[in-house]
């Protein structure tokens, strides 16, 4: 799959008033810039704040307004542990299209009841391999669109009007280090930078537990993992699939993983520093800059993505403690 500059502008301007012009924070007027080493600027991009928690709502937004008649008439169905979930919610209410989102049964509470909230119709799975292939089964036996969290081109689109912000907005950029779960995000946003600023290096980041993108970097093609384990739940896809590694694997510079302690860390600083409750995934990019890319950011100009804030204050409080 290509992607270019011309349909990631019109995408842009498409959910322009639909979405929130997320803030792109210099951490220089922060306390966290201590912990940078020196000459080392970083600005993060807070997609936290857009509609329903998490840069999803961009590429959820695209894929209905390409729905025909009958098949909104007929739904939309998704698999999703959470953000993904929320946003297919909560864009169908809008669109009053009926979504029905299979969830694994270890979802967050918080992330389940908010999309009850929406009107979603909400199915539990046992694990996130059982949710996909329910998605697969009722998609044909209720005539459903399937809304997929990453491998579909509207989210990789979504995303790049998210990288194509940042790259706006700092035309200085050296570095990006983006969150990578199926690998929608990374796909598209990577794609949009590289089209405005070739030289910027992405780094992609993984937990330990969730690192189907990192195996399939090592095997050049994408291969799924037989366990996924990780308090990143938002990062637990299990397997990497071929639209989205292909266009990551052509603009992405390296893969690096974190552990969860790594990632706790991340969400502690976040929470001291910049006051903001977020959830492990969100935490990801800064604890890659902190931790295994410390060196390479090294006296560069660094640009962050703080993904996700859909974590209940129990879930948070019992990570973190």
């Amino acid at each position: 799959m290509s992607m270019n500059l011309n349909e990631i502008i019109a995408a842009t301007k498409f959910l322009r008033r639909k979405i929130v012009d997320t803030p792109f924070l210099d951490l220089e007027s922060s306390k966290v810039i201590t912990l940078f080493p020196e000459k080392t600027k970083v600005k993060m991009k807070l997609e936290f704040l857009q509609h329903v928690g998490s840069f999803k709502a961009r590429g959820v937004l695209l894929g209905l307004a390409k729905l025909t008649a009958d098949e909104k008439t007929a739904g939309v169905i998704a698999v999703s542990a959470g953000n993904h979930a929320l946003a297919v919610s909560w864009a169908a209410q809008v669109a009053r299209i009926n979504a029905k989102v299979i969830m694994p049964k270890t979802a967050d509470k918080f992330r389940v009841n908010g999309c009850r909230t929406y009107g979603a119709d909400i199915l539990l799975a046992e694990d996130t391999e059982e949710a996909f292939f329910l998605m697969d089964q009722l998609s044909k036996k209720e005539n459903r669109v399937v809304m997929h969290p990453f491998e579909a081109e509207h989210m990789m689109l979504g995303a790049a009007t998210c990288g194509y912000e940042m790259i706006k907005s700092m035309p200085e950029m050296d570095i990006a280090i983006i969150p990578i779960g199926g690998g929608g995000l990374i796909s598209g946003l990577s794609a949009a930078i590289k089209l405005v600023k070739p030289s910027v290096k992405v780094y992609g980041v993984e937990p330990y537990g969730a690192d189907s993108m990192f195996q399939s970097f090592i095997k050049k093609k994408p291969v799924a993992i037989n366990k996924v384990k990780t308090i990143a739940d938002s990062l637990g896809a299990p397997m990497a699939l071929a639209l989205s590694y292909e266009l990551a694997q052509s603009n992405v510079e390296e893969i690096v993983r974190l552990t969860d302690a790594e990632m706790i860390e991340a969400m502690n600083i976040i929470r001291e520093k910049l006051n903001f409750i977020v959830e492990p995934a969100c935490g990801s990019s800064l604890a890659a800059c902190l931790g295994p890319l410390k060196e390479k950011v090294l006296k560069k100009n660094v640009a962050l993505i703080a993904c996700g804030s859909n974590i209940s204050f129990e879930r948070y409080k019992a990570l973190i403690s």
